[in-house]
């Protein structure tokens, strides 16, 4: 059990570093807003993006871990 938590965690943390860098790069680009846009693509990528990466990569570290991928 706790094999398949640690490849979950190994596949989720870098997971939600690169959604978060992919969410900022994104909402930096495509926002029409102009008066706040750093800190909306911030925001964006850390607290939407992210999290659904990690949750993403940590259910495939799961899924490979119990050879189901």
């Amino acid at each position: 059990m706790l094999r398949v938590v640690g490849a979950g965690l190994l596949w989720g943390v870098p997971a939600y570093v690169v959604g978060a860098a992919l969410g900022a790069l994104l909402i930096s680009r495509l926002s029409s807003n102009r008066h706040d846009r750093s800190q909306e693509a911030a925001v964006t990528g850390l607290l939407i993006a992210g999290p659904i990466a990690a949750l993403l990569g940590f259910g495939y570290g799961v899924l490979h871990a119990l050879g189901k991928v």
